[in-house]
């Protein structure tokens, strides 16, 4: 038996909602929808997905982590060919740059509307 990785899925007050953040973000398309429950997937590919569960009582993680708070269990790489337009672009759909920058350039750590850490990055990085 083989296995593969059919899709990430994070945790959300809003399912639709957070979404469209990313369906408008990547160009993804809505392959499937309801108020618990939305999944994505690239226009060309089958797999993997993202999708987006309900979670009424999400808790953002602290960044950088610090000791008893919540900490960032995953986040999403993003590969972009022009950072600073797609970073302009997430600004725009909702989300926000955290002030803690790791690496100086060619990769911007960002969080959705829901405070799920993300990295745009150019590639080579």
């Amino acid at each position: 038996m083989s296995a593969n990785l059919a899709a990430t899925v994070l945790g959300t007050p809003d399912p639709p909602r957070l979404a469209d953040f990313y369906r408008e973000l990547m160009g993804w398309t809505v392959v499937s929808s309801s108020p618990d429950w939305v999944r994505l997937r690239h226009p060309e590919l089958e797999r993997p997905g993202l999708s987006f569960q309900l979670e009424k009582d999400h808790v953002p993680p602290t960044w950088p982590q610090r000791p008893d708070t919540q900490q960032m269990q995953a986040h999403l790489d993003i590969e972009v060919d022009d950072l600073d337009r797609e970073v302009e672009h997430a600004v725009s759909l909702g989300g926000t740059v955290e002030e803690h920058q790791p690496q100086p350039d060619g990769v911007r750590v960002m969080r959705d509307p829901d405070g799920h850490l993300f990295c745009l990055f150019l590639p080579g990085f």
